[in-house]
Formats: C-alpha cells, structure tokens, sequence
C-alpha cells in the first residue's frame, strides 16, 4: 500500500527484458537507505518487488501483465521515474490510499499554467469515468493528486510548483502516457453494493443504478 506521496525521482540505469517479463535497474538514493530484497517499490504507480540492492540503485522485477497494462514498457535507460517505498503502520497518510495496481494508460491531453501551478488534463477512458469524480483523488504514474474537472471522457488535475518539480508530471508534454489508479475505495463500494441493487431493481419503486445515475451519483 502507498500513499501517493513521491519520495524521489529515480533514473532507469538498465532494462533487461526477456518474454517472462523485465528488470529494471533503477538509480536512486533516498528510497535506499532501509530498501531491502523482497520489498514493494512503487516506480511511477505500479507495484513492483525489489530483487536486488546496491549502493546507489537497486533492481525491481515487472511481470508481462505489468508491463501490457503500465508505461513501464515505453521506458529507457536515461528516464526519470516517481518512486514511494510502501506505506508503513504508523505513518502519516498525506495522499491517498493507493495500491499500485494500475487500471489505464491515458494520454496527457492539455497543460496551462495557472499562477505558479499547472493544470493538467488526460483523456478518461469510459469504462472508468464512474470512479472519477470532481474533487475526489487519482493517482498518476504514482502521484496522488485531487480531480479539478471531470466530464464524460476526460478530466483535469492540478499541479503545485513543489509536485511539478518533485515528480515526472512536470516533464511531460502532450500526449505522454501516463498510468491512472482511481480510487480503490469506489470500487469496492461498488462491488459490494451491487448485488443489493440488483435484487432491489426486482421490485417497483426500488432504488437502481439507472436511478442513481439520473440523479448524478454514478
């Protein structure tokens, strides 16, 4: 688990692909000091173990799924990517809870600067515009950021001057894929409502989906 918090930018040092997936030799420092064999690693929002420590890098393994759902497969030697060591009890959490576990690669459609921030917008896949909501938080290529504006296929975020020279996002320009978490807890809600809906749709006057999403909460 993570928080969306980047702790430092890393440098791919080496990426050694094979068809059971790759490893990717990541230079950093900060994210070394108490990083051992076996720990998860966020590296720019997907959850990776690391395999390897050395004093100035360590290694972390990405599986053939990772690699077809992320943009880790796009990376270079040279490239800069957003690293978190994995939330510790105890912590403060000043993100949100993120998994790691990326639901889309979307593209940076718009950048425009704002006072001394960034507004950001990404194109919004259909199928995860439901868990987006104005306000509510995202996470990409690992950073937690809070949802600005959102409408049927598209949403906007905005970046403080600290975020945009901390992370990656500061960096990119338009069209760059960027991996998108929504936000876990939408989901399980929705799971676990869903069969209640379901058998409530059975009877007349019930409270259903198309009910909710008529009334703007879906």
């Amino acid at each position: 688990m993570f928080t969306g918090l980047i702790e430092e930018k890393g440098t791919i040092r080496r990426i050694s692909a094979t068809g059971e997936g790759a490893s990717l030799v990541i230079g950093a420092e900060k994210v070394l000091s108490d990083l051992r064999t076996g720990d998860s690693i966020a590296v720019n929002g997907p959850c990776l173990t690391v395999t390897a420590v050395d004093k100035d890098s360590f290694t972390a393994w990405a599986m053939p799924e990772t690699l077809q759902r992320t943009n880790l497969s796009a990376l270079t030697a040279g490239r800069e990517v957003n690293l978190e060591r994995a939330l510790a009890l105890g912590d403060r959490l000043g993100g949100h809870l993120v998994s790691g576990h990326i639901d889309a690669v979307v593209s940076l459609t718009g950048r425009r600067q704002e006072g001394g921030s960034y507004i950001l917008s990404f194109d919004l896949p259909e199928n995860l515009g439901r868990y987006v909501i104005s306000k509510g938080s995202v996470a990409l290529d690992g950073v937690s950021l809070t949802v600005i504006t959102v409408d049927q296929n598209s949403f906007s975020v905005g970046l403080i001057p600290h975020t945009a020279s901390e992370t990656t996002l500061g960096q990119k320009d338009g069209g760059s894929p960027v991996n998108l978490e929504v936000d876990m807890i939408g989901k399980y809600v929705e799971k676990m409502l869903a069969p209640r809906l379901q058998e409530a749709g059975k009877h007349k006057d019930s409270i259903t989906l198309s009910f909710l999403a008529e009334k703007g909460y879906l």
